[in-house]
């Protein structure tokens, strides 16, 4: 087995399916049997959701709203999507603890870590929300600070594309898959991976990540198993 803990980072936008906006129950059930597979081979399974499907601090902030507020917006729309995947592995037979960074304890624990890493020790999935509860971050770097505060061995970013690619593969037919490339290399080229905060924490504190389709039936499992999925991102 390759990983023995890892941290699983989703977008907002990846819960709604075919929907325009809010969260699909099927693609929701879906990610929740991917996780009880990995749970089931004994790794030890941490999450952070963004809140894209639900709302954008940076898209109100264009449109008048002060960024702060926001932003705390867009935090509480990520602990909307843990309590809905939470309750997705629950009805999956799975233990889970949501912890989020603001306090709100009448529906989830306040991150502490060295709960959260007990709670990994004893087979529960762990999901991370309300992001860095700072505004100006993004989820992309709560789950690069959580993944190095529970010493995970890798942050598995699930997207819709199987990898990182020379340019948009949606766009450019012409685009090249990297099975493996170097922090340095992904600055260097200008590629898209995460965002740069985000990327250069990782980078410091030599954290692989890896980049692959979520949506893929198996993909989750296959990779933590050590097959060949996605793009891995280390030094």
């Amino acid at each position: 087995m390759q990983y023995k803990r890892i941290l699983l980072k989703l977008s907002g936008e990846a819960l709604m399916g075919e929907r325009q906006y809010g969260i699909d129950p099927k693609r929701l059930a879906e990610y929740a049997k991917e996780i009880k597979e990995v749970v089931e081979q004994g790794i030890e399974v941490a999450i952070v959701i963004g809140g894209g499907n639900i709302f954008r601090g940076i898209a109100g902030a264009s449109n008048g709203m002060d960024r702060v507020q926001g932003d705390h917006m867009g935090m509480l729309a990520t602990i909307i999507n843990g309590l809905a995947l939470q309750s997705a592995l629950e009805d999956e037979g799975l233990h889970t603890r949501l912890q989020t960074s603001i306090e709100m304890k009448e529906m989830a624990e306040p991150y502490i870590k060295r709960k959260a890493i007990r709670h990994l020790e004893k087979g529960r999935v762990v999901i991370f929300g309300g992001g860095t509860g700072n505004p100006y971050f993004t989820t992309d770097t709560a789950a690069v600070l959580r993944a190095i505060e529970i010493h995970a061995d890798a942050i598995l970013k699930g997207t819709r594309v199987d990898g990182v690619y020379t340019a948009d593969p949606e766009k450019d037919e012409n685009a090249v898959k990297f099975d493996n490339i170097s922090f340095k290399d992904v600055i260097d080229k200008g590629l898209k991976v995460m965002d740069m905060t985000a990327f250069t924490l990782s980078e410091e504190n030599q954290l692989p990540i890896i980049i692959f389709d979520m949506n893929t039936k198996g993909n989750l499992l296959k990779l933590v198993s050590g097959e060949k999925i996605g793009t891995v991102v280390d030094n």
